[in-house]
């Protein structure tokens, strides 16, 4: 019998809000100076008390909606007990028995939950080994946790959730889940057994990249099977990911909910949301992305690669739409076949040029200079023939360098097209004159020497005359 891997994953994400979860104190996750965004309530001070942050409430309803879960109508704060030195009051205020949301579904794989806590401090160890510090900016920032089914069948499928629900969280402007910096962190609890056995579940903490989801359940699947197939046992622990070794390693026996005392937090008081509420809230849920990709295949009949590179990149989704909007007030009411022409022309200068070039200069899409109509223009300009497509990659670099119209650049340059064929006949008459041997050679037979003269023309040109023409008009005149 084969081995069955069973995965269910825990993530955490930090709340995009102004203030911390339970006090006035700013969250700022771009905060350079350590301890700086702190006050008496979030550093547990005796005798204070904290306030619920309303937004953060809101961030996670519709976080559930979104996910198709079910808002409580009642719902409560929790102590969880734990001392660790970067957790300033010797408990967190999270939930337990009565979360936010319940249920839900991503990616085909089942949400048992998504509650709100507070965010612990951050410790900074000497690489030594002789002290930690700790900053406790980060002590009381409002913080997303949503629990999943053990649904995922592969370290694959759950990196694939995990970039999935980053992407759902930015679109609704709850967190921005960014993993370098820390705002969305993952723990994967994983088992392997045979189809008739029950797996020993292991949890793997604080994965920081989807890299690291990947590659340390691909690691823990492959250890629990080498344990078991030796003979051995696998025991229920909690362990770590060294990023540098690529393995897990032990860090602590796995604990349970009773080793946490939970009990009702005494200074906050219950929570009730009603029908009306709830669904004032589902009526904000944005376009989300999976929609998104739905509507991009549908109406423009793009590539699945541009739809992804689209939907994960929502200020080029949005440079998108803008260009196709002009295309289409230019042409898509009188000539529906023709705007659809164009909007493929679009669609192949977006992917093969625009996107190598902000590639290539590392330009963010919120930085660039050229604007939406300025990249429909020149779509225009290459759909009517006014210009080539070697002109219009050259004044596509231009515009993505510098900004400007196309059709500035293209006047400054002399790049607009030599259609005039009295004109284009003289200059290829000049090109044959001055290569004679060439001329002799395509006599011979020789295919490749008309390619070359073709070239000497488009030269002389600078680009700015049609292939085409300039092989019809050479072949008349070598006869």
């Amino acid at each position: 019998m084969e081995w069955q891997v069973t995965v269910g994953m825990e993530i955490h994400a930090e709340l995009r809000t102004k203030t911390k979860m339970f006090c006035n104190s700013k969250n700022d996750p771009d905060e350079k100076h350590q301890n700086v965004n702190v006050c008496p309530v979030c550093m547990g001070h005796p005798g204070t008390l904290p306030v619920i942050n309303e937004e953060a409430v809101k961030s996670v309803q519709r976080a559930g909606l979104a996910l198709g879960g079910e808002v409580q109508k009642f719902s409560r704060f929790d102590r969880k007990n734990y001392f660790y030195p970067d957790l300033p009051k010797g408990y967190q205020i999270s939930q337990y028995k009565y979360p936010l949301v319940l249920g839900g579904v991503l990616n085909g794989v089942r949400i048992t939950r998504a509650h709100l806590e507070e965010d612990a401090g951050k410790l900074m160890h000497d690489p030594n080994g002789k002290f930690s510090l700790v900053d406790f900016n980060r002590a009381g920032v409002p913080l997303m946790e949503l629990v999943t089914e053990p649904d995922i069948k592969s370290a694959k499928e759950a990196k694939k959730f995990a970039e999935e629900l980053q992407l759902v969280l930015q679109y609704l402007g709850a967190s921005e889940a960014n993993m370098e910096k820390g705002e969305m962190r993952c723990e994967a609890n994983i088992s392997v057994s045979k189809t008739s056995e029950k797996g020993v579940k292991v949890e793997v903490k604080n994965l920081n990249s989807f890299r690291a989801v990947e590659r340390a359940i691909e690691y823990e699947v492959r250890r629990q099977i080498e344990l078991l197939e030796s003979g051995k046992k696998v025991i229920q622990e909690t362990r770590g990911w060294d990023e540098n070794k690529e393995i897990t390693f032990s860090q602590r026996s796995k604990e349970s909910a009773h080793d946490y005392r939970y009990f009702p937090e005494p200074d906050l008081p219950p929570m009730e949301f009603s029908d009306e509420y709830i669904e004032k809230l589902r009526a904000t849920i944005p376009e989300l992305p999976e929609q998104k990709r739905k509507r991009f295949t549908e109406e423009y009949g793009i590539s699945a690669d541009l739809v992804e590179t689209l939907v994960s990149e929502r200020s080029l989704a949005a440079f998108w739409e803008k260009v196709i909007s002009e295309l289409r007030d230019w042409m898509g009411e009188e000539n529906p076949k023709k705007f659809l022409e164009a909007m493929k022309l679009a669609a192949n200068y977006f992917t093969s040029d625009f996107l190598g070039l902000i590639k290539e200069k590392e330009i963010s899409p919120d930085e660039l200079l050229m604007s939406p109509e300025n990249f429909a223009e020149l779509i225009k300009m290459i759909y009517k023939k006014e210009i080539t497509s070697r002109v219009a990659k050259d004044v596509l670099r231009v515009m993505v360098e510098r900004g400007c119209d196309p059709s500035t650049i293209i006047e400054s340059k002399g790049l607009k097209q030599v259609g005039d064929e009295v004109a284009l006949l003289e200059i290829a008459k000049k090109i044959i004159s001055e290569n004679q041997k060439a001329v002799e050679d395509y006599k011979k037979g020789k295919q490749q020497s008309l390619q070359f003269l073709m070239g000497q023309v488009m030269r002389e040109t600078k680009g700015a005359s049609n292939p085409d023409k300039i092989k019809e008009l050479l072949a008349k005149i070598l006869g």
